[in-house]
């Protein structure tokens, strides 16, 4: 099998991909068999991503705003026909449940439909000078050549955010997928070429991520970096922008906070934030990750929380009946054991889950695990938990849960339960994070805002202030007569 035949690097318009059992190998979770290879791009390949999208960049700035538009909504049309088809090299890749695969999709789809208007509503402003005859105006243009890494836990979603937003813009851009599951960003890529996007204003490149991202951030051709992934990598990438004081927008990694306040429904909170906990096994960046519950609704909260757990059933995606599928590496399934570990020698206690399933001798699979009364000492209390764990603790003070739930570096999302609007406004206003759902958890939409402050990253997508950061301001003072 192997996924990528007619695929691999794009550059300038062409697709090349390597020899049968060469370059990089790809493997699905759950099964831990190969789906394909990928080519090892090299510093000639680079070389020559870097002149086709400076190329393209001179021909797509000047491409008028509303064939710019059309492209991109074409773009849209050809991902819709083709879901069938794209959700499948996703299940192949990742093997997440179809459903979800389907509704990563959709929602990739409306990021180029969105963008498809943006493209048209890139407003300046005009001002009168100080005096007669002279105009002050601002315009914003294209930032240039992009550089775009994406990560491959939302291996279709991600890179979208990107793309539209580069080329809404008027930017070219070159795309590093993640290695693990390049399959998406390469039909994206296809779709944009088939919708009519000019060779060189999208290329694509697979391989060494550490190799690349020092070559395409070296280049003086490269005036704007976008990555999705963790601070790690993020504060690496600053590093390397910061020579050449390039434009960085980044979103990176979370350690969300929920706060179920006593006049929550424990029950109906519970379900939400177990359904929102378990998607992708756990392996999302806005993921509720830390549950601080008021002890007198603790109770009824963490037995419905384990009751859904329970119900859960894992295994391949492409089974209608799986609703969880593998964790994405054999390193994530190890820490997902460690943090287990580390929390119950800690005092926490196992309500649901806690081991790799006996079912499955082959694959990253964990069981969707809760756990009780954890210390917020545990590991799993202070760092990433890209798993599908859910630690469980209570409070009984709003300024003390504030204060925990502000006391980490990361302020990517947070959520608020309470059915008292004053209360969950100021508990919204008061959490330290770029994103809060109140008695919701589906944050994530074209037509608003994603990101975080802190060490969550910097800069937004989507929204009407996701193309902003694609555009430089140019401010011209003219003097008439």
């Amino acid at each position: 099998m192997n996924l990528y035949r007619d695929l691999g690097l794009f550059i300038d318009g062409r697709w090349s991909g390597s020899p049968e059992g060469a370059g990089r190998s790809v493997f699905d979770p759950a099964s831990e068999e190969t789906v394909g290879h990928i080519p090892d791009a090299t510093a000639e390949d680079l070389d020559a991503a870097l002149a086709a999208a400076e190329r393209g960049f001179e021909i797509w700035r000047r491409t008028p705003a509303w064939e710019r538009s059309k492209c991109l909504r074409k773009v849209s049309d050809l991902i819709r026909e083709r879901i069938d088809a794209v959700a499948t090299i996703m299940v192949e890749e990742t093997a997440k449940p179809r459903a979800e695969a389907i509704g990563e999709w959709n929602a990739t789809a409306d990021q180029f439909e969105w963008y498809a208007e943006e493209a048209k509503r890139v407003y300046g402003h005009s001002l009168d000078g100080r005096q007669q005859g002279v105009r002050l105006n601002v315009i914003f243009q294209p930032v240039g050549v992009v550089a775009a890494f994406s990560a491959w836990n939302f291996p279709a979603l991600l890179p979208a955010r990107k793309v539209a937003a580069a080329l809404a813009a008027g930017c070219s851009i070159i795309l590093k997928p993640a290695s693990e599951a390049p399959g998406c960003s390469m039909a994206i890529v296809k779709a944009c070429e088939d919708a009519g996007v000019p060779a060189g204003v999208v290329n694509l490149v697979t391989g060494d991520s550490a190799a690349i991202s020092k070559h395409l951030i070296g280049s003086p051709i490269v005036r704007k970096i976008s990555l999705t992934g963790s601070v790690p990598v993020g504060k690496h990438l600053m590093h390397l922008a910061a020579q050449g004081m390039k434009k960085v927008s980044m979103e990176l990694g979370g350690h969300a906070p929920v706060i179920v306040f006593p006049d929550a429904d424990p029950r109906e909170a519970a379900r939400l934030c177990a359904a929102a906990k378990f998607r992708n096994a756990g392996q999302v960046c806005i993921s509720p990750s830390r549950f601080y519950v008021h002890q007198s609704i603790y109770e009824p909260f963490s037995k419905t929380f384990a009751d859904v757990a329970r119900s859960l059933s894992l295994g391949h995606g492409r089974d209608a009946a799986v609703t969880m599928g593998p964790m994405a590496s054999r390193r994530g399934q190890d820490g997902a054991k460690e943090l287990v570990r580390d929390a119950l020698e800690r005092g926490a206690k196992l309500l649901a889950g806690g081991n790799p399933p006996q079912a499955f001798n082959r694959g990253f699979f964990f069981e969707p695990t809760v756990l009780g009364d954890v210390p917020d000492t545990a590991k799993i209390m202070t760092d990433e938990p890209f798993a599908p764990i859910a630690p469980l603790t209570s409070f009984t003070d709003y300024d003390e849960v504030i204060k925990r739930a502000n006391g980490l570096p990361f302020g990517l999302a947070g959520y608020v339960f309470s059915k008292d609007l004053a209360l969950s406004t100021r508990a919204a206003e008061d959490l330290e994070t770029g994103m809060v759902g109140v008695n919701d958890m589906l944050l994530a939409t074209a037509e608003a805002p994603f990101g975080g402050v802190k060490e969550s990253g910097m800069g937004r997508e989507g929204g009407m202030l996701g193309i902003r950061d694609y555009l430089e301001a140019k401010y011209i003072k003219t003097k008439h007569g």
